[in-house]
């Protein structure tokens, strides 16, 4: 395993020089098109991670999340993983840190604890990589690709509640 990385970049190599490629003119052109989509999506970025933290801060997720437990205890949805289900398609690190504070509180093995693995797994940031996607080749109008992204999400958390059930 600890040769892959040496052998992966010594092909490449190899394959350079029997095409003929410079390879090094060939590396710094990709490093010079990935700072400047680097530089192109940077303000999007920051622009999303202030947004999400003034989310979080401001209390408006613990506000979705009160709004969206009665739906979810109709739905048969454990309320343990209803801050999760709401933050996970707009921050990676927030349901993280939830998906943690299941783990310590219920334990990985407990119903909430499966669920919320599954849900981490089969899920998206959805925002985020709208935002990242899109704003990296310059497209401001999405169309229907964030609520396709959503309604994705929420068949991961339905299949994701039902199916762990099922399986336990």
């Amino acid at each position: 395993m600890e040769l892959i990385l040496p052998i992966v970049v010594g092909l490449i190599i190899l394959t350079g020089m029997i095409k003929k490629v410079k390879i090094f003119d060939a590396f710094i052109e990709g490093a010079v098109e990935g700072l400047h989509t680097l530089y192109m999506i940077i303000p999007t970025i920051t622009g999303l991670v202030v947004a999400v933290e003034m989310l979080q801060e401001s209390g408006v997720i613990d506000l979705m999340c009160k709004a969206v437990s009665p739906v979810a205890d109709c739905l048969g949805f454990p309320k343990e993983i209803v801050p999760m289900a709401v933050l996970r398609p707009v921050s990676g690190s927030g349901s993280t840190a939830i998906l943690i504070n299941i783990f310590e509180s219920y334990g990985p093995d407990s119903l909430p604890g499966q669920i919320a693995s599954v849900l981490a797994g089969s899920t998206e940031t959805t925002f985020y990589a709208v935002t990242m996607y899109f704003g990296s080749i310059n497209i401001s109008k999405t169309r229907h690709t964030l609520l396709v992204g959503l309604c994705a999400d929420f068949t991961a958390l339905v299949c994701a509640v039902y199916l762990t059930k099922a399986l336990l």
